[in-house]
């Protein structure tokens, strides 16, 4: 179900992706500083939830500003809350390199600004955690902030989120938090010997398993 979500006075393109069965959980995802909503491991994942019963709902933001685009996240965030069409109990952010740093933000920004438990959790597919050859300056403050879980889904030769420095800052996070490494892969989760359908299936099913392990806390 394609939809424009206003924003200032522009439109953000989105897609839902529905699932069968009414869903009471959700996914955000958006892209990174490349492509939009429509990059084929976006458009991957989002069928593989659907497929399973998780509403799932991408959009596109253009723009290589994080303020900008964090700013843009929220904005959806707010309206697939106040949806009259789907009644969500929770939903998690997910976002591909910069679009996972924009959904740390914006959980950063929302847990300083109101206390519900609308937001449930964070996957960050390819977290660009430094820029290429540059460790020293990493992108962690927002991370750190964070009190919902966390997955992250990164590729062990990713150049631009070394795999020792994530684990450092995962050891220092107060949430919960997981690290899946995809074997070999680079930044755009591309492995040698592997084909692109092969990679995304270990990715969705990672990504689809632990959603299912947090909803099922939430039950408990």
């Amino acid at each position: 179900v394609k939809v424009k979500i206003p924003f200032g006075n522009k439109y953000l393109d989105a897609i839902f992706s529905v699932p069968e069965k009414k869903s009471i959980y959700g996914v955000i995802l958006t892209h990174g500083a490349g492509g939009d909503m429509n990059f084929p491991h976006l458009v991957s994942l989002a069928a593989y939830l659907a497929s399973h019963g998780v509403l799932c709902l991408r959009f596109t933001c253009k723009g290589l500003n994080i303020a900008y685009r964090t700013k843009a996240f929220k904005t959806v965030v707010e309206y697939l809350k106040l949806s009259d069409d789907y009644k969500l109990s929770g939903v998690f952010l997910a976002g591909r390199s910069m679009g996972s740093r924009a959904a740390a933000s914006v959980i950063r920004h929302l847990s300083q600004e109101y206390d519900d438990d609308f937001v449930q959790g964070l996957v960050c597919l390819s977290y660009p955690l430094h820029r290429p050859k540059l460790q020293s300056k990493l992108r962690d403050e927002d991370l750190l902030f964070i009190r919902c879980p966390v997955l992250f889904v990164s590729g062990s030769a990713d150049e631009m989120c070394e795999k020792q420095l994530l684990e450092g800052v995962a050891s220092k996070m107060k949430a919960p938090k997981k690290i899946h490494w995809i074997d070999k892969a680079n930044h755009g989760m591309a492995v040698k010997g592997r084909t692109t359908d092969d990679v995304m299936e270990e990715i969705n099913t990672q990504v689809f398993s632990w959603l299912r392990e947090n909803i099922q806390l939430e039950h408990k």
